[in-house]
């Protein structure tokens, strides 16, 4: 559709768009209601969002009160750092992003995975963007086959064909079914992910000298990504940042779906 339209006269294409936009209105991605654009939060649900960003812990990305330094970390990574190099998050795990990732998962509206992307470009590492690579968390067969795609690996692609950079959906698999995470204490989540990724193929450093960008929906305890990140420092990664849409806050009890 997008090639045929550079061969319809431009007032025809506005005419079109006013008609589809009569019948199928844009909506808010978050509550439905009517906007004026196509992904555009309402005035409410955007009030509802917490960005995410600097200050923030350089590791983990989890927001500072005040300015501590480039280099700061927080208490947590400082005595238990983890396997990622960074972390970081679009919002803070609320109503509106919980909407969001269900949509996506469980709706089949693929196309909030844009959305998402585009919220993500700002937190893509500075650096060669040659040297990087995005890589998603992986599904098992199973739970792939049975939701029919891998909603991490949607928004890779979107974000590969906003930022530029290259993307590889198949380099890291899950090589066993892993029980739901929801509801289990961070101990328990990763040794239930514990050696649950590896790499595909014969090559022992398929990675050497790249720097892994690792997609993920919702970031939680973090022992889904460690267990990647291992995985990828395995192949020959020089570094491995996350990159997901929500992030839960450790002050919260909520967990993420």
């Amino acid at each position: 559709m997008r090639a045929l339209s550079r061969f319809v006269p431009s007032p025809v294409r506005h005419l079109t768009r006013i008609a589809v936009d009569y019948a199928l209105p844009p909506r808010c991605p978050g509550c439905g209601v009517i906007v004026e654009d196509d992904h555009r939060f309402c005035v409410s649900c955007w009030q509802g969002m917490t960005f995410l960003g600097s200050p923030c812990c350089d590791c983990c990305g989890i927001p500072f009160p005040f300015d501590m330094g480039p280099d700061a970390l927080c208490g947590a990574c400082l005595a238990d750092p983890p396997e990622i190099d960074r972390a970081r998050a679009v919002l803070a795990y609320g109503d509106v992003a919980r909407t969001i990732a269900l949509k996506l998962k469980y709706g089949r509206r693929i196309g909030l995975a844009r959305l998402i992307a585009a919220q993500m470009v700002r937190h893509v590492p500075e650096g060669d963007r040659d040297t990087m690579l995005i890589v998603p968390v992986p599904l098992h067969r199973w739970r792939l086959w049975w939701r029919g795609f891998n909603q991490s690996a949607i928004i890779a692609d979107h974000l590969a064909r906003l930022s530029g950079i290259a993307v590889d959906n198949e380099i890291l698999i899950r090589t066993r079914r892993t029980p739901p995470l929801r509801g289990m204490g961070p101990k328990a989540r990763r040794k239930a992910v514990r050696g649950a990724f590896r790499l595909w193929g014969a090559n022992p450093n398929p990675l050497k000298g790249r720097n892994v960008i690792l997609i993920d929906d919702i970031h939680t305890s973090g022992a889904t990504a460690d267990a990647c990140a291992a995985a990828l420092r395995k192949g020959g990664a020089l570094s491995v940042t996350l990159l997901c849409w929500a992030r839960v806050m450790p002050e919260t009890t909520e967990q993420a779906d």
